[in-house]
């Protein structure tokens, strides 16, 4: 068996046992049993269970990233389209990670745990390619904005909280509302006419 196979199979042997436990309740033991492998085996590959955690979420949640990094290069489109894409992923993804969370058990403090691990990885992921996208669009003209890696942040903190939908639980009216002011102040910051972007709003 190829080792990117046993890799696999361990991400997999968690994956199904959160489906029914809670994360704090689960083994190592338990997910070389169900991965069909010894403990030993595991720590081979991974050297904790919130490795394995993290390893998780990176393979399950990789798309939108991928789509960011691969945006980034994709100079001939503007700066503010390849903005919508990323908006767009950020909604998709958000939407994959609470379809998944409603089929588990876990208590409000294991989501919380699960969210905050979800949130880092889409945060930190997105961002330099965004900030790279921004830092485009100055050079082009299309932005005039002097802190592409913060705007960046700023963007992917309300898109990812928003979406998320659990820090601050609102109605998709709610949601709608915020998203439609952050694209204004967008606007504003980048020196665009009013409405100019409200493509970005991409649902």
């Amino acid at each position: 068996m190829a080792n990117s196979e046993k890799y696999d199979k361990i991400l997999d042997a968690l994956q199904v046992l959160l489906e029914n436990k809670k994360m704090q309740s689960i083994s190592v033991s338990e997910i070389a049993q169900t991965a069909g492998m010894g403990k030993g085996s595991i720590y081979y590959y991974f050297p904790s269970k919130d490795a394995i955690l993290d390893a998780l979420i990176v393979r399950t949640y990789e798309k939108p990233v991928q789509t960011a990094r691969n945006l980034a290069r994709e100079t001939d489109i503007s700066p503010f389209t390849r903005m919508a894409m990323i908006f767009q992923a950020c909604r998709n993804s958000s939407s994959a990670f609470l379809k998944s969370e409603g089929n588990a058990t876990e208590g409000a403090r294991e989501k919380a745990f699960l969210h905050q691990r979800y949130l880092h990885y889409m945060i930190s992921g997105l961002k330099p390619s965004l900030a790279e996208i921004i830092r485009q669009g100055t050079r082009t003209g299309d932005i005039h904005f002097d802190y592409p890696d913060a705007l960046a942040e700023i963007v992917l903190l309300v898109l990812t909280v928003k979406l998320d939908n659990t820090l601050v639980p609102s109605t998709r009216e709610e949601t709608e509302y915020t998203i439609r002011a952050l694209v204004a102040l967008l606007e504003k910051g980048t020196e665009n006419p009013a409405g100019s972007l409200d493509f970005l709003m991409t649902r």
